[in-house]
């Protein structure tokens, strides 16, 4: 590929990212939101402060692993964002891999290009909660009726692809109970929301290699 992504952390080796599978993770930088319980700050925020990685290096391992791994799991930060994600799916779909997208489901016009195109085998989309609370969650100004008409579209595409989404939200602090509620019947026919407990955001908390 001729292109140097913005990747910023590899962890080799997960049971955890991928229910069922075997997995690496590849952290990228950059996201649309400014979530202020965010995990992964650093890299939200741009991970000017941590070095790149090698995507050459990176995919020699991957290559080498595969005999261990099911899949790869692409997280962030928001990777849709990333101009190459699909010819990084490709890649990796290339070589025998499953792949994985962890999503804020703000662009559903790029999801649903990698699902027509066969490059991702499962999604999993953060719905952070009431869209009338988004903006306070993901600290920025979101006009509620448009978070809403954009995860409609998510969960649109996950009615006719039911085995390619899973939904989590994360139980943040200015969540209650009424919202999770709430959360629970935006979702489509079908869906159980996955719940996250939330963990205290620490430089330590990605782990790189």
């Amino acid at each position: 590929m001729h292109y140097r992504p913005e990747l910023k952390g590899f962890l080799p080796f997960s049971l955890i990212d991928w229910p069922g599978k075997v997995s690496s993770v590849l952290f990228f930088s950059g996201c649309n939101f400014a979530c202020p319980t965010c995990h992964n700050f650093e890299l939200a925020k741009g991970g000017q402060n941590l070095p790149s990685l090698s995507w050459n290096e990176i995919y020699s391992s991957l290559r080498a692993k595969k005999k261990w791994l099911d899949g790869v799991v692409l997280t962030g930060g928001e990777v849709t964002l990333l101009p190459y994600l699909g010819e990084m799916c490709f890649e990796l779909k290339k070589i025998g891999y499953g792949v994985k997208v962890d999503s804020n489901g703000f662009r559903p016009e790029i999801i649903e290009e990698l699902l027509t195109k066969e490059l991702v085998d499962l999604f999993a989309v953060d719905v952070k909660g009431p869209w009338e609370k988004y903006s306070k969650l993901v600290g920025k100004n979101i006009d509620p009726a448009e978070i809403a008409f954009k995860m409609k579209k998510i969960f649109s595409l996950a009615s006719k692809n039911h085995d390619k989404f899973l939904f989590r939200l994360t139980k943040v602090p200015l969540l209650e109970e009424k919202d999770i509620e709430i959360v629970k019947k935006y979702l489509p026919k079908g869906f159980e929301l996955i719940l996250q407990e939330y963990k205290e955001p620490s430089e330590k908390n990605l782990i790189f290699k």
